[in-house]
């Protein structure tokens, strides 16, 4: 069984809002496909340790900002405990996380990459880098700014200027 897919050029406009909305059903098609192929390559990395895309996130996160505390992780990511807790009790046990207790509070738990846990990082970075410098170079650097503001605009608003903040 094949299926025809259809775009909103396929169908004729009857009101100048009915447009915009097929233009954006169009842009959020698009935002699917992209995701699906942004993290497709990073999956098949994954793959290969059992892991899944929650332990791509606390890599990536813990890659840039060394020292993260499990509470900023959890807020950050918006997971639950339990769900980090056995995602990290796989980066641990794999030997790509560590845990340290805090200077000024010992009940701190923070976390670092540990050299095999940063090269995996590196790895799984490296493909989604290079697939956002060739959409880049297909828009122009100089859309850079306009990127980003699309990109923070489909954050939620309340924590948008934290996550610009974050990621700056």
């Amino acid at each position: 069984m094949t299926s025809k897919m259809t775009s909103a050029a396929d169908k004729p406009a009857t009101t100048a809002a009915a447009a915009n909305s097929r233009r954006d059903v169009e842009l959020v098609e698009l935002i699917f496909f992209g995701y699906r192929d942004f993290v497709g390559e990073p999956d098949r990395v994954l793959e290969r340790f059992g892991f899944g895309r929650a332990h791509h996130r606390v890599l990536h996160f813990v890659l840039r900002h060394p020292g993260l505390s499990v509470a900023s992780l959890l807020d950050l990511l918006q997971i639950t405990k339990q769900s980090l807790a056995r995602v990290l009790k796989d980066l641990l046990e794999q030997g790509h996380v560590e845990q340290r207790s805090g200077e000024a509070d010992r009940r701190q738990r923070l976390l670092f990459l540990t050299p095999k846990g940063t090269a995996l990082a590196d790895e799984l970075l490296a493909g989604q880098t290079n697939r956002v410098a060739q959409a880049l170079a297909a828009c122009g650097e100089d859309q850079r700014p306009a990127i980003r503001a699309f990109l923070l605009g489909l954050i939620d608003a309340d924590i948008r200027q934290q996550i610009a903040r974050r990621s700056s």
